[in-house]
């Protein structure tokens, strides 16, 4: 009877110790409101792709460092690849700068900037910060072992520059929550604790970004697709978007002129860009390059290097 206590009661002590084991490192069991975008269904997507400058975001909230700026820019870049309805350019920071710089400048950079990126190809601009993060923890006040309530909130600001019409066409709040429960041992490290208080904001960070993208996405779709005629060689037209963006084989696209920048006569402010007037169409016949097309006249005439093509 003696022998078979101690074995019972070594059964009992182990399940114990694995408990405690288990408990002295964050575990994170989230619940939050921020679901993957596409659960509904979209307007007609015409398959040719957005090409699109994001700006790296900064973070002026006291917590979470530059960290979260960076979260926040990732997890958009993911996010809008994801969809398979835009390009990221990876050149967007050379020509814009940061988020920040747009902001101090109070935008004025994006419109002086906005041929420049037309002739870059880009079609919209995707700037912003996360305006806020914060988190609060509510411990249990007796035992080794406590459970630990945090509850987290970001906002995020997210901006939409149309290179087209020159001129900021969105811009938008998105708050983003993430609440956790989990089991820690009152003398845990000071480390640990950090590392998971920057868990749950970085968590909180990317789930309003994902509440984003349907809205973005709806923007888009009521935005011109714009490309460039960057070459003609004899009778051969090369335009800068091909397999990559979506341009198919026999597409028909028209040629037009660049709009004129219109301003209000009292104060002079840029109200916006006037469409381009059509000088003819041409059909593509071919590709070349990573992201490059060769097209033929199809109606019309005039066309030269520098003009802008759009879908028939």
């Amino acid at each position: 009877m003696r022998v078979t206590f101690k074995k019972n009661s070594a059964l009992l002590l182990i399940p114990f110790l694995c408990f405690l084991l288990a408990c002295s490192g964050p575990v994170i069991r989230r619940q939050s409101s921020g679901k993957r975008p596409r659960d509904n269904s979209r307007k007609f997507f015409n398959g040719v792709k957005k090409k699109v400058a994001l700006l790296t975001f900064f973070n002026e909230s006291p917590y979470g460092g530059p960290d979260l700026g960076i979260t926040a820019t990732e997890e958009l870049r993911r996010e809008l690849a994801r969809t398979g309805e835009f390009i990221i350019d990876p050149m967007a920071n050379k020509i814009f700068g940061s988020s920040k710089e747009i902001y101090a400048g109070g935008g004025v950079k994006l419109v002086q900037l906005a041929r420049k990126a037309k002739v870059a190809g880009l079609n919209f601009v995707v700037f912003g910060r996360v305006k806020d993060a914060r988190i609060r923890e509510k411990t249990d006040e007796i035992g080794v072992v406590r459970e630990t309530k945090s509850y987290t909130e970001s906002k995020v600001e997210i901006r939409v520059f149309d290179v087209n019409s020159n001129k900021e066409i969105y811009t938008d709040e998105i708050r983003g929550y993430a609440d956790d429960s989990t089991f820690r041992l009152f003398s845990g490290d000071r480390e640990s604790k950090l590392t998971y208080r920057r868990e749950l904001m970085r968590y909180a960070v990317r789930v309003a970004v994902r509440r984003s993208i349907p809205r973005l996405i709806e923007i888009s779709s009521k935005l011109d697709w714009v490309g460039r005629v960057a070459r003609i060689l004899g009778n051969k037209i090369y335009i800068n978007a091909g397999r990559k963006s979506g341009i198919q084989i026999s597409d028909i696209l028209k040629v037009v002129t660049e709009g004129q920048e219109i301003f209000d006569p009292e104060t002079g402010a840029l109200i916006g860009v006037s469409k381009g007037e059509v000088k003819g169409t041409i059909e593509i016949i071919d590709y070349f390059g990573p992201d490059g097309t060769i097209a033929i006249l199809h109606s019309g005439g005039s066309v030269v290097e520098g003009d802008f093509v759009q879908l028939y």
